[in-house]
């Protein structure tokens, strides 16, 4: 079992020694990837409910600082040496395949080969509203997108591509990733959709917010998906997390097929963080 750091991102954590500090720490601990998070702007006063909190609003208040996940990554790609470097999620609706394609290629050499993308189609209306992006489209974006970013990570000569929502004649873009399938493609979300598109476009899927019963679903639906379409669901590697990871936790969510387990970082100050992720690398990393 592998086990990464949710929010990495998020609050002090956008700041450079606390940054630094999460990465290096927890690359000693034997955390295996960092996940960060992503809203371009958060609309003031928002009235979408956030999926995974019972009060429909995302934790903390509206104004807390969200640094752009890429740059984030790439600074802490500069302070460690194997951890790897995840957005846990890129709304990738609201990004151009080009911008993407280049800025994760660009990570991906910088790191030596760490990145991985994890993408979501969103659920906060206004933010879309804001953006002049369609929000019914997201899901269709999203996976003409992964098509898009695949072509452009291809190694050879320039290619067209031809889609409802992106199409350009030949280009070249360059750099391209290290990994020689290009960037892993994690698709995130919950909800059965988001279990078949994966299926149809990741290499893995990352359900959070999920019970076990929830998550024993979502795998079934993943698996009739690639039934359908052809495809080995073993080539699909799982990603989720759960309110309290502990040795139990680990066993159950091994035996249902899960590979990676993410959990938050386990305080805000210095030593706290320290602390925290030395007891869960002794506790449970160490054993699972």
């Amino acid at each position: 079992m592998k086990f990464g750091l949710m929010f990495a991102n998020a609050g002090p954590f956008g700041l450079p020694d606390l940054a630094a500090l999460l990465a290096q720490t927890a690359e000693a601990c034997g955390y295996e990837s960092l996940w960060t998070v992503e809203h371009v702007v958060v609309p003031a006063g928002y009235q979408s409910k956030y999926p995974y909190a019972a009060g429909g609003r995302m934790p903390g208040p509206d104004e807390i600082p969200i640094p752009d996940p890429l740059i984030w990554l790439s600074y802490v790609a500069a302070v460690t040496k194997k951890i790897r470097l995840a957005t846990g999620i890129v709304i990738l609706p609201q990004r151009h395949p080009f911008y993407l394609a280049k800025e994760m290629a660009t990570l991906d050499q910088l790191s030596g080969g760490r990145a991985i993308l994890g993408i979501g189609i969103g659920w906060l209306r206004e933010e879309f509203d804001a953006l002049g992006i369609p929000f019914e489209e997201r899901a269709a974006r999203a996976e003409e997108a992964c098509a898009a970013l695949r072509t452009l990570w291809k190694k050879g000569g320039a290619e067209p591509f031809a889609g409802k929502f992106f199409q350009w004649a030949p280009v070249h873009s360059n750099p391209k990733p290290v990994q020689p399938n290009g960037v892993p493609i994690v698709v995130g979300g919950h909800v059965k959709g988001a279990a078949r598109r994966a299926a149809r476009v990741g290499d893995g899927w990352f359900p959070a917010g999920v019970d076990f019963d929830g998550l024993a679903a979502g795998l079934a639906e993943l698996r009739a998906e690639c039934a359908r379409i052809g495809r080995n669901p073993a080539e699909v590697e799982i990603t989720t997390g759960f309110p309290v990871t502990s040795a139990d936790t680990v066993k159950r969510a091994r035996d249902l097929g899960v590979s990676r387990l993410i959990v938050p970082p386990p305080g805000f100050d210095p030593d706290g963080l320290r602390r925290g992720l030395e007891t869960f690398a002794n506790e449970v990393i160490a054993k699972a």
